[in-house]
């Protein structure tokens, strides 16, 4: 494939660690970052000491502070930045991009306020961009170690996923498609809130099996939620749905699964935050979800309870009493992509 200019946007470790697959296949490529001085490092020593130290990256990136230069002659441009953030660097870059430039966000969140995923933002943004999400479970040090990964583009745009598929795939790296956009975005966003069901539920002492239950629980919460937004609910089964919750409320290199874990410990929203020092987005989530979910009547005990847990200061044990709330429910609900109804 002829090599592209492409920009990457966002110098934290995801963000870094595609930049850095995207430079090996041959790809002339931009490290947007915002602080001048991690710039100068990362170009003189080949390394993101912030968030990835210790691993080399390749000599094709070069980390750049001027936005404007990062994407101007771009032909695919990869957003990682955190949702808080998202819009206002999107809107920064619309000027400068070209028509037609194909817009690919990695970054897992919704916007609070509008409930606009990260895809819905870029299409409001840069409505003349084509526009693609990669999702899946993607912890960055592994991906940085050369360890198997899959991951999932989605977009409306057949030519679009191939075209990203193409730019990022590698030996160890492989990109599977799908075109229901919103389902695995929203597969993406979501585990994130029960990743931090899953720390807590660890620092009490919980074994596998209720890990698994949890697992399982969350996997139908999340279907049941994307379906009446209307994303396909088969979506969950891939990568970006049960491959990602799988991952992310099993280890400990989850930022939300620490936080959750800091929780269980005694531990403040606040304090466990701090302890982070990094973006945890199932926080924020966590609050736009049980809004919308409590606005359209949909039954997500699991995000519920640790809703209250958070923001209404309720006790911990409410992870016990959302678990045995489900049992109301079917334990598969979703059959061929049409949802059976409950039986009450």
């Amino acid at each position: 494939m002829k090599a592209k200019n492409v920009a990457v946007l966002g110098g934290g470790s995801f963000g870094t660690v595609i930049a850095n697959i995207i430079a090996q296949n041959g790809h002339n490529t931009l490290l947007w970052m915002r602080d001048a001085e991690q710039v100068e490092t990362l170009n003189r020593d080949r390394e993101n000491l912030s968030y990835l130290p210790g691993f080399t990256l390749h000599d094709k990136i070069k980390a750049i502070e001027n936005l404007e230069m990062a994407v101007a002659e771009a032909d695919m441009v990869f957003v990682a930045v955190p949702s808080s953030g998202f819009r206002k660097v999107v809107r920064r870059m619309q000027p400068f991009v070209k028509d037609g430039v194909i817009l690919v966000s990695l970054t897992k969140g919704i916007e609070p306020e509008s409930f606009n995923l990260m895809s819905q933002i870029l299409i409001e943004e840069v409505p003349n961009a084509k526009v693609a999400v990669v999702s899946g479970p993607n912890l960055a040090k592994e991906i940085a170690s050369s360890t198997p990964t899959g991951t999932v583009v989605a977009s409306t745009d057949a030519k679009v996923r191939t075209l990203v598929q193409k730019t990022l795939r590698s030996l160890t790296f492989r990109v599977y498609a799908n075109d229901d956009m919103l389902g695995v975005e929203l597969g993406g966003s979501l585990k994130n809130i029960y990743a931090i069901l899953a720390g807590m539920a660890e620092s009490r002492g919980m074994g596998h099996n209720t890990n698994s239950m949890l697992i399982t629980r969350s996997l139908t919460e999340m279907a049941r939620f994307g379906l009446a937004l209307g994303a396909d609910p088969m979506t969950f089964l891939g990568l970006s749905g049960v491959g990602d919750l799988i991952v992310t409320c099993s280890t400990p290199l989850s930022r939300n699964f620490r936080v959750g874990k800091a929780l269980g410990e005694g531990k403040s929203i606040e304090e466990a935050l701090a302890e982070l020092d990094q973006v945890a987005e199932g926080v924020n989530t966590l609050k736009q979800v049980a809004q919308k979910a409590k606005s359209l009547n949909i039954e997500m005990p699991l995000a519920q309870g640790l809703y209250e847990i958070i923001y209404n200061n309720q006790d911990i044990k409410l992870i016990i009493s959302s678990l045995l709330l489900e049992e109301r429910g079917l334990d598969v609900e979703f059959v061929a992509g049409k949802a059976k109804r409950l039986s009450q």
